[in-house]
C-alpha cells in the first residue's frame, strides 16, 4: 500500500478558490499538493516534481483539461489524471477519458467520493510493491511502466527522447534485476502480481 503522506498530487484549475479548497482537502488527508493556475504552468513544471497524480479542471482559459491530458500522456504516459467538471462539460470530460484520463468527477466536489477516488488511484500503484527490494533506477521504473503498457523499444525511445540502444540497455538491466529471462517472462510476472497496465 502506498504511503499517502508521500503521494504528491498536482492540482490544476484557473479558479483560485477551487485550487485552495482542493489543496486544503488533500493536505488535511496527508497528501503533498502543488497547485497551478493553468495547464501551461503545470506542463512547464512537470519534470520538476515527483508526481503521483494530476487533478485538473476540464474547462480553463488557455489549454483545456483535455489538451493537458493529451500533453501529459505524450510526455509521461504512466501518470494518472483525474478530471473535474461541471455538468455542462461532461461531454468534454468524456473526451478527456478517451485522451487517457483515469476518470472524471463532477463539481461541486463531494469530498468523500473525491478522496475515495484519489485513494484508489494512488494505492492501485502495485508496481511499488512488485519492486520492493529491487534496486531499479528512476529511468528503469519509467521504462518498466512503458513495457507493461506494451510499448516497443522504438516507442519508448521516442517517448523518453533516448536512443533505442540506451532503451535496450535499460531493458536488459531491468530483466536482470527482476530475474526475468525475457520480456515475456517479465510481463507474465507483472500480470501475476496484478500490476499489468491497461493500454
Amino acid at each position: 500500500m502506498t504511503n499517502m503522506s508521500k503521494a504528491h498530487i498536482l492540482v490544476v484549475d484557473d479558479d483560485s478558490c477551487i485550487r485552495s479548497s482542493i489543496k486544503t482537502i488533500l493536505e488535511h488527508t496527508g497528501y503533498r499538493c502543488t497547485c497551478f493556475s493553468s495547464a501551461e504552468e503545470c506542463l512547464a513544471n512537470l519534470n520538476s516534481h515527483d508526481i503521483s497524480l494530476i487533478v485538473t479542471d476540464v474547462q480553463m482559459s488557455g489549454k483545456t483539461g483535455v489538451e493537458l491530458v493529451t500533453e501529459v500522456k505524450r510526455i509521461a504516459p504512466w501518470l494518472e489524471i483525474l478530471v473535474m467538471t461541471s455538468y455542462a462539460n461532461i461531454p468534454m470530460s468524456v473526451r478527456a477519458i478517451k485522451a487517457g484520463a483515469y476518470d472524471f468527477i463532477e463539481k461541486p466536489v463531494n469530498v468523500d467520493n473525491f478522496l475515495k477516488t484519489i485513494k484508489t488511484i494512488v494505492e492501485q500503484d502495485k508496481l511499488k510493491d512488485f519492486l520492493n527490494g529491487k534496486d531499479l533506477t528512476k529511468t528503469e521504473k519509467i521504462i518498466l511502466r512503458l513495457i507493461l503498457k506494451g510499448f516497443c523499444n522504438k516507442q519508448i525511445a521516442g517517448t523518453l527522447h533516448r536512443s533505442i540502444r540506451t532503451v535496450e540497455d535499460h531493458r536488459n538491466h531491468i530483466m536482470r534485476k527482476l530475474d526475468a529471462e525475457n520480456v515475456v517472462d517479465l510481463v507474465k510476472k507483472a500480470t501475476a502480481m496484478g500490476l499489468q497496465e491497461q493500454s
